[in-house]
């Protein structure tokens, strides 16, 4: 077998139908050296510059950490100057864009790529049968383990506490489905169901945790490999900006994976029996390992709670039942329309008239023209009772006047009056309450017995 500095090591073979027999193992195959090595290098270095798999790890340590400087100043001057050079294009990372697929990241997986291939050449010029890794397989696996783990439970609670898909807005009950982008189809169609979102969540959570417990590790790669082919899956159909990622999630579960196919292929294709399917130990000594793994339930668990905890913030801020709304939540059609002292006709060539109202988050608004164009717009209640209508363009642009100032009136809890300025002209706009559960989306609900497929 191979010790654990890499050399060749001659034991007696411990199967008694062998007893007495010296046996010598070689090292790895030349095609296996090298591979280990690329991977090594390429997921390294992968890894630790793609700011969400190390941040995931952080759990409640990220808050304090700002993670866009970083990666910038680490990568930015590398991927600007291969993006000139080699692919003429702008490589700078856009730290306001949550985007995975940005230019910058592209040119980075392949200075990366250039790299591990140099590297692994490098390393491997020296060619010995002899030469295997096993001590920096185990860490290289658990590395692995970890980066993966870490983001199965970043996307899993996400989802489990549906803030990653949330249901579609107000305004959006309002959007024709022709004018969704595939994304915004794919968010939608799994935000307007959360037990689906939850489903969806559940199974990458328990894929991370089992991730993070060597004993259970290849069933987690396993689950992640199905989960992250999913995912993958989505994001290629729905032109969802995040392919780098998931198809490297699951490489990286192959990765984990492949130490063990043959085995896998024996009990579930050939149905043979095969050894246990365990992971490589860290270290020579049973305690220190029994030490590492507790380490590592531990870190599964501060990573678990953490996210749980910044996810239910998030859940209560912006998504849940106590999430703060707008003083006139709601969607409003438009009754009467008089601009000037003139009552405006219902036609779909006025551009001034106004079709719906809707408020939904605080400091928000969105106007529909009788074209049916949603127009959105910054809403900025004051403690009088005015509110002013702001064009939101750039949300830097603080000083731009409103195009509305208006005041309102609630005669009842389904009517209310608009009254002030448009444009600077005189408006008086009477509105009526549009139940949101009035739409088939939301009001549809879950038939176990349907006779007829429901399309409508």
């Amino acid at each position: 077998m191979i010790s654990t500095d890499g050399k060749l090591d001659r034991r007696i073979d411990t199967d008694p139908s062998d007893a007495g027999k010296v046996t010598t193992r070689a090292g790895w195959h030349l095609l296996t050296q090298i591979a280990f090595r690329f991977c090594v290098i390429y997921f390294g270095l992968f890894c630790l510059l793609n700011p969400p798999i190390p941040f995931a790890l952080l759990g409640a340590l990220g808050r304090w950490v700002d993670r866009g400087p970083w990666v910038t100043s680490m990568a930015d001057p590398v991927t600007g100057w291969v993006g000139r050079t080699f692919f003429g294009v702008d490589a700078l990372l856009r730290t306001d864009s949550g985007a995975g697929d940005q230019t910058a990241i592209w040119v980075l997986v392949f200075c990366i790529l250039v790299v591990a291939v140099i590297a692994t050449a490098v390393w491997s010029a020296p060619f010995d049968r002899r030469i295997a890794h096993p001590r920096l397989m185990a860490w290289f696996t658990l590395f692995l383990r970890l980066c993966l783990g870490g983001q199965m439970l970043s996307f899993g609670l996400a989802k489990l506490i549906p803030n990653q898909m949330p249901e579609p807005t107000l305004a959006q009950l309002l959007q024709p489905y022709g004018d969704f982008s595939p994304m915004s189809v794919m968010w939608l169609q799994v935000g307007s169901s959360h037990p689906y979102e939850i489903a969806l969540g559940a199974v990458e959570v328990v894929a991370g945790l089992l991730l993070f417990v060597p004993r259970t590790a290849v069933l987690g790669a396993a689950l992640s490999l199905a989960s992250t082919a999913q995912i993958l899956l989505m994001n290629m159909t729905f032109d969802i900006p995040e392919k780098l990622l998931s198809s490297h999630l699951l490489l990286i579960s192959l990765v984990l994976l492949a130490p063990h196919l043959r085995r896998l292929v024996d009990v579930f294709v050939r149905r043979r029996a095969c050894e246990p399917l365990t992971q490589p130990a860290l270290f020579t000594d049973a305690r220190s390992n029994r030490i590492a793994v507790w380490i590592q339930v531990a870190l599964a668990l501060w990573v678990a709670l953490s996210g749980v905890q910044d996810n239910w913030r998030v859940w209560q801020d912006q998504h849940g039942a106590a999430s703060p709304k707008s003083p006139l939540y709601g969607i409003w059609e438009v009754r009467d329309f008089t601009l000037d002292g003139q009552l405006v006709p219902p036609l779909t060539t006025d551009e001034y008239r106004w079709q719906r109202l809707v408020f939904d988050d605080p400091g928000t608004a969105t106007y529909q023209r009788m074209n049916g164009e949603l127009v959105p717009a910054r809403a900025v209640f004051h403690p009088d009772g005015q509110l002013e209508l702001i064009t939101r363009t750039d949300p830097t642009d603080a000083d731009r006047p409103p195009f509305a100032t208006l005041s309102a009136e609630r005669p009842t809890p389904d009517q209310l009056i608009l009254r002030g300025q448009l444009h600077d002209r005189p408006v008086l706009i009477t509105l009526e309450h549009l139940d949101p559960n009035s739409f088939t989306l939301r009001n549809r609900g879950f038939h176990w017995v349907q006779d007829y497929p429901y399309f409508r």
